[in-house]
């Protein structure tokens, strides 16, 4: 059963996570966001979902939303956080051999290593039937070659390798198969290109080449044929933590908000007395608690195992987050006036990054289709 109020030993690592996240200002260069990496993994934050065995803390999907919501309600949400530790750190730990286990989960769990994710293509969207990216096996060393592009990747010049989603040819049917395989980051053949983004953040986003990328066998991760339970396997932790980073942005933005409120003075009385002003807030307070609450229901139905039922409120969660999120950023700006464009508030920049919770990893319209086709029984229009 999910509880619907959180534990005291939740109660304290928001604390702590809080207490931490304050005492280091907002990160504007990549070094800055190097040492808020490092100093969180110190403390066991970033690896606190990898298991005991190798490094983590042994807690779950659940523990890692709640580190980075309130990292971003600080006003430093580590967008990694998403990549590294919840979605390559949780594939590599339930599929990952014995060995990819020993050599990538205790860098990921202390911070001093970094995986990216490779998913996303020109010409498949949010279509993952559609990937064209292969890998295919040299008949004589048995090794890997793979070929294909990627966009919208995001770290791959401060992570240590990626994790690239490709397919394979099944033997028995010949029908293309999803894997994914570790690329480490001085792959021959292995490029990439930044892309020219309009949005503010210290994670860049690259568009990736691979050209005939040899990679030995054991880069395979797991099994080739569980390619696809795999794949959502890491994909539903994508879309909580996604969740949690839109919730904590949002958070940010309204608590900038409220404080505004309560001291700007006009005509001698505070803003924040009239309805104009304080009822758009509550209402944006709302839709993140309600937000958040879908973000822990789905958190720990994929904690408990029930990965079906964490597919869809994993769903849920990242709709109800981008949509408060987007909301609460729009509304702590207007509050401020033209105060919220200057630079020292801090709420511009998330004007544009509070969309990035509403597109990625997938739209709000992909997910409105999901609900409609898998929850509701709806029949499809593609």
């Amino acid at each position: 059963m999910t509880p619907l109020l959180e534990s005291e030993e939740h109660k304290s690592l928001r604390e702590a996570v809080a207490a931490f996240a304050k005492t280091h200002p907002h990160t504007t260069n990549a070094e800055d966001n190097t040492r808020l990496w490092q100093a969180a993994a110190k403390l066991g934050y970033i690896g606190v979902n990898l298991p005991e065995a190798y490094g983590g803390g042994g807690a779950g999907i659940t523990e890692l939303s709640l580190v980075l919501e309130e990292l971003g309600a600080a006003g430093n949400p580590l967008l990694m956080m998403i990549v590294s530790p919840a979605i390559c750190g949780t594939v590599i730990a339930r599929f990952g051999t014995e060995e990819q286990k020993r050599e990538w989960l205790p860098p990921l769990a202390d911070g001093t290593r970094l995986m990216a994710f490779g998913i996303t293509e020109p010409d498949a969207g949010s279509n993952s039937h559609r990937i064209t990216t292969t890998a295919r096996r040299d008949p004589v060393t048995g090794d890997w070659i793979l070929t294909g592009r990627k966009v919208f990747v995001s770290g791959v010049d401060i992570a240590d390798a990626t994790l690239i989603v490709g397919r394979t040819e099944d033997a028995r049917t010949g029908k293309l198969k999803p894997c994914l395989f570790i690329v480490p980051r001085d792959a021959p053949g292995f490029e990439r290109r930044a892309i020219d983004m309009e949005l503010n953040a210290v994670e860049r986003q690259f568009e990736l080449t691979l050209d005939d990328v040899r990679l030995p066998a054991d880069a395979l991760v797991g099994d080739e044929d569980a390619g696809l339970l795999q794949l959502f396997a890491g994909l539903n932790p994508e879309r909580v933590m996604t969740a949690a980073f839109g919730i904590g942005m949002g958070r940010f933005a309204l608590a900038k908000a409220v404080e505004y409120a309560r001291e700007r003075t006009v005509w001698k009385t505070p803003i924040g007395a009239h309805q104009a002003i304080a009822h758009p807030l509550a209402q944006a307070h709302i839709d993140l608690e309600l937000a958040r609450l879908m973000m822990q229901k789905a958190a720990h139905l994929y904690d408990a195992g029930d990965d079906v039922g964490a597919g869809e409120a994993a769903n849920m969660a990242k709709y109800a987050a981008g949509e408060a999120c987007v909301k609460a950023v729009d509304q702590a700006v207007h509050t401020l006036g033209g105060n919220g464009l200057t630079r020292g508030y801090g709420l511009a920049r998330l004007i544009t990054a509070s969309r990035v919770a509403r597109i990625a990893p997938v739209s709000r319209e992909m997910i409105l289709n999901y609900v409609s086709h898998q929850t509701l029984g709806l029949p499809k229009s593609y």
